[in-house]
């Protein structure tokens, strides 16, 4: 009999897969209740309220998966529970269609001035005249991010007659085509939108995003919006804006602080709020509890879960043997995915050594979820990266090699767009750690960890010296420097440390030097 513990408030209804379960037992206590057996209980399901820290873990020694009701898992040690082999599951659909509707009402409500107007009247006022609004059919849409909100929202606008311009480095022309919406470069994106719309996770290259150079390169009139994550757009940047008359409104469900307590843009009457509401759907808080039961009475059963959050359930000794693997593919799909902005539309993973006696395609897994990791709007594992990769137009390939260049082992992963192709390898060296042996055509030998700044330049005198130069003018320390060179005269790479991550001030001056060919940051 498996024993289930719900901590937080879930109804009966979106527990019915586990009530309806004969082998299952369904506790609805809170984890300090007296009542309560710990070390009995093989599930704990959750919302945001019960903390699932590793002191608790400590106590739930036959603990096999957890189960978040909703989206986020910041109220869940994920280390911990990976380190005990115990599977982390969410809810990441439960609330697409809740957050893309409020999205979409938050839009209209902007260009119409309804609560505005709603509050005139409440004051006894008829104001019609003051209120006069802007139509959404015919004008662009620029969505910034299209994962599965976006897409929904892309739906939605075409449906209201709106052109729609999307910004997604992972867009495919076919997917662009199937869902009737133009690709474009983010600068296409905020200089033609009449509309922008932000749908990105948030991580260190999204934070900022729309920031103040952005909203200049946008249309005077422009109207912003962001049911996403507090700090996508840059609130002191957009106020700046309003004020200026630039932008003709906003609309914000998020904060960069939560709640937000006094803030430059409540003086606005042309920018409307609401307190995180994307997800507060009497819907979407059922879907969100009936998935994760569904979740663990899928694990119960003996079937692969499909929404895990860190690594499957395994032995100790497993874990052990493929976790430096797993850590080194991971890195590896992250150095290729921000070393090449473009489409890529296939990987081609290659194992030799030593490795090839581990599962290969759960380090395939892992390489693609280190790829698409801060990229898209959703959590990517193991468990769903090949089902992300089909959706995003990516052919994903495996071989095993008997060449290992030499290593014990190696991993080597061949991307390719539409012109071009960029190859990494990588090796892991028992008491040395994980280390990148060749990046697209260059021998070196590189710990991939930290804030990395790749450059790719000319073979010519006085180059590094002009990087460096320039870096230490900012006060900024090399912790290291990895350089390499086809020919003399030829292509060259440079890849640098930094204990910190490189501001954009000191990127800029770095991309206009001559010689220098391209300049991408990689932080690992």
């Amino acid at each position: 009999m498996f024993k289930v513990l719900v901590a937080d408030a879930i109804s009966e209804v979106g527990l019915q897969p586990l009530l309806e379960m004969e082998s299952a037992e369904v506790i609805q206590k809170k984890v300090n209740d007296a009542e309560v057996d710990l070390d009995q209980i093989d599930a704990i399901l959750v919302r945001s309220a019960t903390k699932v820290t590793e002191e608790l873990l400590e106590k739930m020694p036959q603990l096999k998966i957890i189960a978040r009701a909703g989206v986020g898992v910041d109220n869940i040690d994920v280390p911990a529970a990976t380190k005990r082999g115990v599977i982390v599951v969410n809810a990441p659909d439960g609330n697409t269609i809740s957050t893309a509707e409020h999205t979409f009402a938050m839009m209209a409500s902007l260009m119409r001035n309804i609560p505005q107007a709603y509050q005139s009247v409440r004051n006894l006022e008829w104001k019609r005249n003051a209120f006069i609004g802007t139509e959404l059919h015919g004008k662009t849409l620029g969505i910034i991010g299209l994962g599965r909100i976006g897409s929904e929202i892309a739906k939605r606008a075409k449906v209201f007659g709106m052109d729609v311009a999307v910004f997604d480095p992972f867009l495919t022309k076919d997917r662009a085509a199937n869902l009737g919406v133009k690709s474009c470069t983010l600068d296409e994106v905020l200089q033609q939108a009449d509309i922008i719309t932000v749908h990105t996770p948030l991580t260190p290259q999204t934070k900022g995003l729309i920031n103040e150079e952005a909203i200049r390169k946008t249309k005077k009139g422009v109207y912003l919006l962001n049911c996403a994550r507090g700090g996508i757009i840059d609130e002191q940047a957009l106020a700046s804006a309003i004020g200026s008359g630039h932008v003709a409104g906003a609309a914000l469900d998020v904060f960069v602080t939560e709640p937000p307590g006094e803030h430059p843009l409540f003086k606005f009457d042309n920018v409307i709020f609401t307190p995180h509401l994307g997800a507060s759907t009497k819907e979407a808080q059922l879907n969100v509890a009936t998935q994760v039961a569904k979740e663990v009475r899928t694990f119960f059963e003996g079937k692969p879960v499909s929404n895990s959050i860190n690594l499957p359930a395994m032995s100790k000794d497993i874990y052990e043997k493929i976790h430096p693997f797993h850590s080194l593919a991971k890195q590896i799909g992250s150095i290729v995915s921000q070393s090449q902005k473009d489409v890529i539309l296939e990987l081609t993973v290659t194992y030799s050594g030593s490795v090839t006696n581990l599962e290969t395609n759960y380090l395939t897994k892992a390489l693609l979820s280190g790829f698409f990791k801060n990229r898209i709007d959703v959590n990517v594992n193991e468990v769903n990266a090949l089902v992300i990769a089909k959706e995003r137009g990516m052919t994903v390939g495996e071989k095993v090699s008997t060449n290992s260049f030499g290593y014990d082992n190696c991993i080597e992963v061949k991307a390719k767009g539409e012109d071009f192709e960029f190859i990494v390898r990588g090796t892991y060296v028992d008491h040395y750690g994980s280390r990148i042996v060749f990046l697209n055509g260059f021998n070196i030998d590189l710990v991939p960890e930290g804030n990395l700044l790749y450059i790719q330049h000319i073979d010519r005198p006085g180059v590094i010296g002009r990087v460096g130069n320039i870096l230490g003018e900012k006060g900024i320390n090399i912790a290291t420097m990895q350089v390499g060179r086809k020919n003399a005269g030829g292509d060259a790479i440079m890849v640098l440390t930094f204990d910190k991550p490189l501001d954009d001030e000191s990127f800029t001056l770095l991309s206009q030097q001559d010689d220098i060919i391209s300049i991408n940051r990689i932080l690992l």
